[in-house]
């Protein structure tokens, strides 16, 4: 059983061919998305950017409590992949943004079973910035201007304490990758882990983070 995860830039498109490469190769597999198309998650959706600190992290993590229970946990009992386009590591990075200590957010999301691969998606934040411009939305996070470099640098620590917890992590800069490619290094990945693993909870936060 594994619980696979992507954050980052392009991971929409990319999820979808790493869904197509998995499914050929004859593997059940599951994609998902935070925050979920719950009611629970649409209101998170719709207000993460009037949400702000402490609030928004509880939020999420109640999103995430829900998206364990009717989403993630049975596929994992039914033995499928699960690809979930962001999950803990942009826990650890969006709401360290809006000013949340790392310990809160740890200690808040005790009860997240750790994902067997953590791929983390990135760029040089002059591409990051550019493409949050071509999407015509820009989160609250990016209004300021020194957000896509904080961001990448908080998205290493967050590979950097996963690592630290037993979590294989592979950081791929796609700046000049198609999915498709980013998708077969990923699948190339893969049969290093144990498919049979049992998910654990996130351990205590390190000490002097």
């Amino acid at each position: 059983m594994d619980l696979r995860q992507l954050h980052r830039v392009g991971k929409s498109t990319t999820v979808q061919v790493l869904h197509d490469l998995l499914a050929g190769q004859g593997h059940p597999v599951t994609c998902t998305a935070e925050p979920t198309t719950t009611a629970l998650g649409a209101f998170t959706r719709a207000n993460a950017n009037h949400i702000h600190g402490l609030a928004l992290a509880c939020l999420v993590a109640a999103t995430r409590s829900e998206h364990i229970e009717t989403v993630i946990q049975p596929a994992l009992q039914a033995g499928e992949l699960i690809v979930s386009d962001r999950y803990l590591p942009s826990t650890l990075v969006l709401q360290q943004l809006d000013g949340v200590p790392i310990e809160f957010l740890i200690d808040i999301n005790q009860h997240v079973p750790l994902p067997d691969l953590a791929v983390i998606l990135t760029a040089e934040p002059c591409r990051i910035t550019a493409r949050i411009a071509e999407r015509g939305i820009t989160p609250r996070w990016h209004l300021d201007p020194t957000g896509p470099d904080r961001e990448v640098d908080l998205y290493r620590d967050a590979a950097a304490y996963l690592m630290s917890q037993g979590v294989q992590v592979l950081l791929l800069d796609n700046g000049g990758s198609t999915p498709s490619d980013v998708a077969r290094r990923i699948t190339d990945a893969l049969p290093a882990l144990a498919l049979a693993s049992i998910p654990s909870p996130a351990p205590s936060p390190p000490q002097g983070t």
